[in-house]
């Protein structure tokens, strides 16, 4: 039908299994890391992203302090000075 005969079929069974299994397991490695893996993972990921945007707003607090803190530090510097 084709002219292949028993050999050459053997040979290319053969070949397809050494090549194309390693780059299938590899396609799925990557799959698997790609989709972050389990609920286990997500819920983990939601995790962090909560505490990170909960130290995002604590930062953003401390800096309003410290900008109220210069504020104060240089009224007072200037009130001092024009006496």
């Amino acid at each position: 039908m084709f002219g292949i005969g028993v050999g050459e079929l053997t040979i290319l069974v053969v070949i397809v299994l050494i090549f194309g299994l390693p780059v299938l397991i590899v396609i799925g490695l990557v799959r698997l890391l790609m989709n972050g893996g389990s609920r286990r993972s997500r819920e983990t990921d939601a995790e962090e992203t909560r505490i990170i945007q909960e130290i995002y707003s604590g930062m953003a607090r401390l800096e309003r302090r410290v900008e109220s803190l210069e504020t104060i530090l240089l009224d007072s510097s200037g009130a001092g000075a024009g006496k």
